[in-house]
């Protein structure tokens, strides 16, 4: 007998009490703190992308001693450049992490690897897209950008090389896009800082040439990206392959599925369009101000320079929430999402509004390093005065933007882009027809920021992230 006086069973020897069962793993993304969690995933790419700032800075460097021609050239095809690697990283790769992240939240590890070999497919066909319109159409386009002449010649060298490659860009873009998706930022933002490296190296060599490599101007510099992205490949694909990755592509006997390609393409081909706006609206926006003079658009350009630099952080910050937010949603855990998103808005706006602010109080901190022509420091303290404060809502709109794509829900934060473009173009045509000042158009920019911001949040607040709620009818009653 027991001290409680209960009869004691006799058990076997051989016989041991079986182990309590193991306590679910947890996972990071799912179950961390928010905050921390958020700024674990964003600080490496914080590094990444301020490490592709410094690849725009060095090549401008080295292009510009190939002669101004060449400078205008890259001034010509940048756009489209940066366009491209926009698409297939923030818009289409954000679809791919999206869609993987929310498989691996629902616990789907079989789904998440067959997303992955469809969105590889997806990035290859939209890479041989882009190469043949770009090789067909490529040298009309360059020319009604306005290149003539050597310019031309020197811009449609640089892209037959660039975009004659093109699948290999969107490949690397969409390899980091199914790492991001799986809650892997380090590894895809370790390869963008050393491709930032062998970019400047590989660039600067072909193109300007180097001992015993002859120079080979706009395409050794276009040669050196592609090198430099080859690299990247071929480290994920390894990476990717050998198991060492939550999810694994399945290419061997890889039975097409539409309804795969329907969860990416729904959240990366709307996001497409964001990209493409925000490129349409700075080009409006800065064919308006050409007619102020060259100081204008100089000095609009210096302060644009700091506005791309700061919602890089913005950029960060809104890619390490795509992955939580997926797998939050993918787990009908939506009021976390929903914070997740919040968050990130806040940290984004506080980050990149504070080191605005202070810019826009003492602009020649920024301006100093660009120029001495007063004219030019004129018009930049001035924009700098007028728009800089307002960076701070770009910021928010950016997280916004990407943690409505990690809820598969993308259409609203698009829209207000579209909105913004419209208010830019409809609010330039009126301030041209009224003798307005470059001030004005200073203070339309400025606005039209505000506009995205608040636009981008009333979008994320009136969308439902979380499954339709099923009609009473259809629900069955347990008792009758």
């Amino acid at each position: 007998m027991s001290d409680l006086g209960v009869a004691e069973i006799p058990v076997d020897e051989d016989e041991r009490p079986l182990p309590p069962p193991e306590a679910p793993t947890k996972n990071a993304l799912l179950d961390g703190p928010i905050l921390r969690t958020l700024l674990w995933l964003a600080w490496p790419n914080v590094i990444a992308l301020t490490a592709g700032t410094c690849v725009v800075i060095a090549e401008t460097s080295y292009i510009g001693r190939l002669g101004v021609e060449s400078l205008a050239a890259m001034a010509l095809v940048f756009p489209i450049v940066i366009l491209t690697m926009t698409m297939s990283g923030g818009a289409m790769g954000g679809g791919v992490a999206s869609a993987i992240a929310r498989a691996l939240g629902a616990g789907d590890i079989d789904r998440a690897s067959t997303l992955a070999a469809h969105a590889l497919l997806i990035g290859l066909c939209f890479g041989l897209t882009f190469m043949l319109g770009m090789l067909i159409f490529g040298p009309a386009l360059l020319e009604l950008l306005g290149g003539r002449g050597n310019v031309l010649t020197q811009a449609v060298a640089y892209t037959q090389i660039f975009f004659g490659g093109a699948v290999v860009p969107w490949l690397m873009n969409t390899m980091s896009g199914i790492l991001r998706g799986t809650g892997n930022m380090k590894l895809p933002s370790f390869l963008m800082l050393s491709s930032a490296v062998c970019q400047i190296i590989l660039g600067g060599t072909l193109g300007l040439g180097l001992g015993p490599i002859p120079q080979f101007g706009m395409r050794g510099v276009a040669a050196g990206s592609l090198t430099a992205y080859l690299i990247s490949i071929s480290v994920m694909s390894w990476y990717l392959f050998s198991g060492r990755a939550r999810v694994i592509p399945k290419i061997r006997g890889l039975r097409i599925r539409w309804a795969m390609f329907i969860d990416i393409l729904k959240v990366g081909a709307i996001s497409c369009f964001s990209p493409l706006q925000s490129v349409l609206t700075i080009s409006i926006f800065t064919h308006m101000l050409a007619s102020f003079g060259t100081e204008i658009l100089a000095g609009y350009g210096i302060g644009a320079r700091l506005e791309f630099m700061l919602t890089s952080i913005s950029f960060a910050v809104g890619i390490a929430s795509v992955p939580m937010v997926g797998m939050a949603v993918g787990a009908q855990r939506i009021a976390r999402a929903r914070r997740i998103c919040w968050i990130a808005g806040v940290v984004a706006f506080v980050s990149v509004g504070a080191v605005a602010s202070v810019i826009a109080v003492f602009p020649d901190i920024w301006v100093n390093l660009f120029t001495d022509d007063a004219s030019v420091r004129a018009a930049s303290r001035q924009y700098l005065s007028t728009a800089a404060p307002m960076y701070a809502f770009l910021g928010l709109a950016t997280t916004c933007y990407f943690s409505s794509q990690g809820a598969a829900k993308v259409i609203g934060p698009v829209l207000a882009q579209t909105a913004r473009l419209l208010f830019i173009g409809t609010g330039g045509w009126w301030l041209s027809t009224h003798n307005a000042t470059a001030q004005d158009f200073f203070k339309l920019a400025a606005a039209s920021m505000v506009l995205l911001g608040v636009l981008s949040c009333v979008s994320v607040m009136l969308t439902r992230w979380g499954p339709k709620p099923r009609p009473v009818s259809a629900v069955r009653p347990a008792l009758s």
